[in-house]
């Protein structure tokens, strides 16, 4: 099985990086190196802004790249490690963050004009805090479509995020500029968030990987507009670096209400658990969902693999309908609300489709949003069902593989809303389900495809193991622009 449709399989990522370069090395790579003496943070935050340098041009990853601050950090991480008296376990690591979570000292400036990137900014978000005390090194903001509401990443601030395997292509959204930074070795850790879709759409089309958390797994402030179907998300180039920066994020914060208690276990130390004895739900297409056949190939291959590791894998459907007016009905609702506090007169500098989107959810009544959610309570009472029956759900992350950069839907589509083309993501936002998007190969065109996998609330560990354990049977490559 080459996990590839008309390609050659993939060569291990190992085998594509250059070992002179430390910005190819993955966090776990560039810890152990720290603690062998082999390489410094320095040395390592150095050549990312080096890779930063040289690629950000081809991809627009990066809105605000802070190397004064970046450097300055990276000195005092070498100078813990030289002492032996590290923050934790991803003390000077590099890391960039979404422009939509708030970086004391930094601008989050959500891809909007009509946010003052003279602040004052004053505090960090939860998990921006939460690397902060671990010593990670923040290189910088990763850009955003406006005020994140779309799965393309485009603003009228910053212009078009661009895909590192294809630039002509979306690197997808809202959290394309992580993964476009991830994926070209700008950082190997980078933190997302995700309300419909927004790590695993561009996870899946810029070949990285990342998880969903259950809801409330990460803690999140300020609250987001969107309500409890924003979640923040590690975006990383292995399972192991995603493991490690959700055991440091997921820690409690008190600002976040909704939060999760802190995990009793280490996500790092729980990926080694074996498939077999697994029973396993593989769908193509959730009942309702029509898949490009190259997507449908790649991710048949996949479900594949976890049989051969032991898993029981059987077709099968959730049974829930498209929740697509549903999610419209919560998702246009707040952007209606993000929308409150900036004055009218600024509104015609902002994206024309968030104005759009926001018009149709300020005519939404109270009856239709309690009538949203209690559509979200049956898929979660039905998927809370399945999962008696079945450990796991496999099914392609996205129907499709990147297409055209700088516009919301692919050209003849019909389509006139990202949703249409990212039906496998935002049901499981609506259930608050740990979902992950998992490099699966190449298309004929080249192109990357994810397999998402979909566990029961609260089994973010099971699909991390999942994830890895398919990871080490079918390696994945990176792009080289």
């Amino acid at each position: 099985m080459t996990g590839n449709a008309g390609n050659p399989a993939p060569e291990p990522a190992a085998h594509l990086a250059d070992p002179a370069d430390p910005a190819g090395l993955t966090a776990a790579e560039l810890a152990a190196a720290y603690r062998a003496g082999a390489l410094s943070p320095v040395e390592a935050t150095a050549a990312v802004l080096a890779r930063i340098e040289r690629e950000d041009s081809k991809v627009n990853a990066y809105c605000l790249v802070d190397t004064e601050g970046a450097m300055s950090a990276a000195r005092a991480a070498e100078d813990r490690l030289r002492r032996g008296d590290p923050l934790g376990t991803l003390d000077g690591v590099p890391v960039s963050i979404k422009d939509i979570l708030l970086t004391r000292g930094l601008p989050t400036l959500r891809g909007s004009r009509t946010v003052d990137p003279d602040g004052p900014w004053p505090e960090d978000a939860p998990s921006v805090a939460r690397l902060r005390e671990q010593g990670a090194v923040a290189v910088g903001k990763t850009t955003s479509p406006e005020l994140g509401w779309k799965g393309v990443t485009d603003s009228p601030l910053t212009g078009v995020t661009r895909n590192p395997w294809d630039p002509s292509r979306t690197a997808g959204g809202s959290s394309g500029g992580a993964a476009a930074a991830v994926a070209l070795g700008m950082a190997p850790l980078a933190l997302g968030t995700d309300g419909g879709g927004s790590v695993r759409i561009p996870a899946a089309f810029c070949g990285i990987f990342t998880i969903k958390p259950t809801y409330g797994r990460v803690p999140h402030y300020p609250a987001s507009p969107f309500g409890t179907l924003a979640h923040v998300g590690p975006m990383t180039r292995s399972v192991t670096d995603a493991a490690l920066l959700l055991d440091v994020i997921s820690r409690p914060d008190p600002r976040d209400w909704s939060a999760m208690p802190p995990p009793v276990v280490s996500y790092a130390a729980e990926l080694d658990r074996p498939m077999a004895g697994l029973r396993i739900a593989f769908s193509l297409d959730l009942g309702f969902v029509t898949v490009d056949p190259d997507i449908a190939t790649l991710v048949e291959a996949a479900a594949e693999v976890f049989a051969e590791l032991g898993a029981t894998v059987e077709r099968a459907d959730p049974g829930f309908d498209d929740p697509v007016e549903d999610f419209h009905t919560l998702w246009f609702s707040g952007a209606a609300k993000s929308l409150e506090a900036i004055p009218e007169g600024r509104r015609a500098e902002m994206d024309p489709g968030l104005l759009e989107i926001a018009e149709q959810g300020a005519r939404v009544t109270g009856s239709e949003y309690l009538g949203a959610m209690a559509t979200r309570m049956s898929m979660g009472q039905r998927m809370g069902v399945f999962h008696e029956t079945y450990d796991l759900l496999l099914t392609p992350a996205m129907p499709i593989a990147a297409f055209e950069a700088g516009v919301e839907v692919p050209a003849g589509s019909g389509l006139t809303r990202w949703t249409g083309w990212t039906p496998f993501t935002y049901p499981f936002n609506m259930t608050q389900q740990p979902a992950a998007s998992v490099p699966c190969g190449l298309t004929s065109a080249g192109l990357p495809a994810g397999l998402q996998i979909v566990g029961p609330r609260h089994a973010d560990a099971l699909v991390l193991a999942a994830a890895r354990a398919y990871e080490q049977a079918n390696p994945w490559p990176f792009p080289r622009l």
